[in-house]
């Protein structure tokens, strides 16, 4: 549909373009390419009427003038009359012929309908063939530009659905082949935890298997105690009992400490694990959704349009830190695979080097059951000088929790103040709300005031961690104090009785 807009001697031809789709695009004017109408010349577009196109009367353009005086020959004539009641006085019609003069009525009938003049009727036709030739002109203009612009499209539309799949196909390959690396790395992560969960077992039978020779020389020194007048000498098997113990404990310590470090590596390799199950089901997925969508076409079912889908971007990863993720991923899980390798080389040489260790101990109390225990009592010497120690070092750490408190409080309030400041800068209006050196400062203030505190916070953690472990140092040795002490009465007999036999029957080798 096209109109026309006549601004003094220039014609603006538009278009009014209809939506096409379901997307609901409003109508638009657009300007046509193309030379303008030619300006219609005909008179009776310049009627007074609001429509233009439909017939006048001729009493809009018609010249009313009195008629003169003629004797009334036919009564029917009325000398008054007045076509449509124009005028009170007779019409004067001087173009018409004389036969019409004794007829008013036909006289003027004939001239309300004579509007044009031939010169006006033949330059009406002239303009019409004209306007015909040029909207003709337009129109296949308008086809060939239409039909170029179909056919780019198409090809651009061709060009970028082949682009698309190519890059889905590529997609779909860089996502198999990280799922192929993720499931590989996954399955050597199962196979290494299952190694490591047979360690972790082979360490626990060991620190069970420290047990009957710890017992054995704790009883040994118990029995000591009952010693009485000169057998009351620290002879050198009570040294030969403290470092049995202490040499077990050790082991038992290590084995313990490795216990650990196997049980937070599982930990940490099933985290790893789980990470990579995770990958593997999320490619999975992402592999279904692209391969459906790789074979989609123009001619596949349940397509549909979405209206605003390509605004909507809830993308969380590029391609390349999509890839590095995967990456870190198998980098972690290699790293946790040699972590686990190397824990269990660690676990099976403690456990022989603990062996051995535990055997040459008892063969050398064995031997030295009749040396004085002197060594026994410099070492209980050395632990209550130590547990002296410890207890001085834990009142001082209870003095240093109790000042980072103190300083943690006293942050307190200038935390308060720039937290107020900000709140009440907050409530300035319109274009006050100014990000001035004011509220920098206060930003910086608070974010130094909470950089401060969880430095402190993390001093009075590490403090109080500290303090346990003090703590925990303390009734360590105190208990062994109380064994040493203890060892100083155990009876050579009961003990060589109970020392005729190793109480494991086979060395812990496994």
């Amino acid at each position: 549909m096209t109109a026309s807009v006549h601004r003094g001697a220039d014609t603006v031809m538009y278009s009014q373009l209809q939506p096409w789709s379901q997307c609901g695009a409003p109508p638009c004017m657009e300007k046509v390419v193309g030379p303008p109408i030619p300006d219609r010349i005909a008179s009776f577009y310049q009627t007074p009427r609001p429509h233009p196109w439909r017939p006048t009367l001729g009493y809009e353009n018609v010249e009313v003038v009195p008629m003169p005086s003629l004797p009334v020959t036919n009564a029917l004539v009325d000398p008054c009359y007045t076509p449509c009641g124009m005028a009170t006085e007779p019409l004067r019609f001087p173009n018409l012929v004389t036969g019409n003069a004794r007829n008013p009525q036909h006289a003027a009938r004939a001239a309300l309908y004579t509007r044009y003049t031939p010169f006006e009727w033949a330059n009406s036709s002239l303009n019409q063939y004209n306007e015909a030739d040029t909207n003709r002109n337009f129109s296949e203009r308008l086809r060939c530009e239409a039909m170029r612009v179909m056919k780019e499209t198409e090809e651009k539309t061709a060009v970028a659905q082949r682009e698309s799949g190519r890059r889905l196909g590529e997609r779909i390959t860089d996502t198999t082949f990280w799922r192929n690396e993720v499931a590989t790395e996954l399955e050597n992560m199962l196979a290494e935890t299952s190694r490591l969960q047979d360690t972790r077992r082979a360490l626990e039978k060991a620190i069970q298997d420290c047990e009957p020779p710890l017992h054995i020389a704790q009883e040994n020194l118990y029995h000591r105690e009952g010693r009485h007048g000169i057998d009351l000498v620290h002879d050198q098997v009570e040294q030969s009992l403290l470092s049995e113990v202490e040499q077990i404990r050790s082991c038992q310590c290590r084995l313990k400490q490795l216990h650990q470090r196997v049980c937070d590596q599982l930990r940490c390799s099933r985290a790893a694990q789980q990470e990579l199950e995770l990958d593997v089901k999320s490619k999975e997925s992402a592999l279904g959704i692209d391969n459906v969508a790789h074979t989609l076409n123009n001619f596949s079912r349940g397509i549909n349009y979405y209206g605003g889908i390509e605004k909507y971007d809830n993308t969380l990863t590029t391609p390349d830190s999509w890839a590095e993720n995967s990456n870190r991923n198998c980098q972690r899980s290699q790293n946790e695979r040699i972590k686990s390798a190397q824990l269990r080389a660690d676990a099976d040489n403690l456990i022989n080097t603990c062996s051995n260790e535990i055997w040459n101990s008892w063969g050398s109390t064995n031997n030295a059951f009749s040396r004085r225990v002197a060594e026994t009592l410099e070492a209980k010497g050395k632990l209550q000088m130590h547990l002296h120690k410890v207890q001085k070092e834990i009142f001082d750490e209870e003095k240093n929790i109790e000042l980072l408190r103190k300083a943690i409080i006293d942050k307190s309030k200038p935390l308060k103040v720039a937290h107020t400041r900000l709140e009440g800068r907050s409530h300035r209006r319109a274009v006050e709300l100014c990000k001035d050196d004011a509220y920098n400062s206060l930003v910086l203030e608070v974010q130094e005031l909470e950089h401060s505190l969880n430095q402190l916070h993390r001093k009075l953690e590490e403090a109080e961690a500290q303090h346990q472990q003090l703590l925990y140092t303390q009734s360590n040795l105190e208990s062994d104090l109380r064994l040493k002490v203890n060892s100083l009465f155990i009876d050579r007999e009961k003990c060589m009785g109970m020392r005729r036999s190793f109480p494991i029957n086979a060395t812990i080798k496994y």
